[in-house]
């Protein structure tokens, strides 16, 4: 591979892009689950169900709880992450790094390192110095979060079910950012 194929840009989509690029970020959840991914999603979904969900996303950009990244290189969109700021009044210092995915053509590229720093600099910059996360206690992520001195504060087995209907335990991470 050139080191062309390496160069990625990390975008903020406001809600109007968000609904423009349902498709490609549909695409990309839908291989997510076809390779195995526990995001919400099992191997029966439809295409509908993933472009409902992106949809939802948007609105929730629209409405300033969420910002949705994604990374974009030759091939197109080819990852996303998401940051949902917390409106509890009790939490204004907190916000969830959710649905960090990466197209599996475009894996082991630093494509998901690269999501989870701007969406780390994107939150210091809204005044939140908590963030957590979650991710499927065997996924190959925890490695990731790991690296990027995220803190592992447990898995709850039977959490949620893989793609094909076997159990599956999430593990919590949190990282502090002061």
């Amino acid at each position: 591979m050139n080191a062309s194929a390496f160069t990625v840009a990390i975008e903020i989509l406001d809600a109007k892009a968000a609904e423009t690029t349902i498709p490609a970020l549909a695409e990309i959840l839908r291989d997510s689950v076809a390779n195995g991914a526990s995001v919400g999603f099992m191997s029966w979904n439809t295409a509908a169900d993933y472009e409902r969900f992106w949809r939802d996303v948007a609105a929730g950009v629209a409405g300033g709880q969420v910002i949705l990244l994604i990374a974009r290189n030759e091939d197109g969109i080819v990852g996303t992450a998401q940051l949902h700021l917390i409106g509890k009044s009790n939490q204004p210092h907190r916000a969830e790094i959710a649905k960090v995915l990466v197209h599996s053509r475009a894996r082991r590229q630093g494509i998901g390192e690269a999501l989870m720093q701007r969406a780390e600099a994107i939150a210091r910059e809204k005044g939140r110095d908590l963030l957590v996360l979650d991710t499927d206690e065997h996924s190959a992520a925890r490695r990731l979060y790991n690296r990027l001195g995220w803190t592992e504060a447990g898995t709850i087995p039977r959490y949620a079910l893989m793609p094909d209907g076997a159990d599956c335990g999430s593990t919590f991470f949190y990282k502090s950012l002061v």
